[in-house]
């Protein structure tokens, strides 16, 4: 008989973690999915921004 499972030994060198399960960002949250640009234009985010915002 063996003894209890928290004292058992399993060498994790055996297991390939391979690609991820799941990702971390899904197409959905990326703002290419909403017709948004990839790079960061900030010149355009300024012209965009509320009149009441000065």
């Amino acid at each position: 008989m063996s003894g209890p499972d928290d004292e058992r030994r399993v060498d994790l060198a055996d297991f390939d973690d391979g690609p991820p399960v799941l990702p971390d960002i899904t197409d959905d949250e990326r703002g290419s999915s909403w017709g948004e640009r990839e790079e960061d234009d900030i010149a355009r985010l300024l012209e965009d921004r509320p009149p009441h915002w000065g």
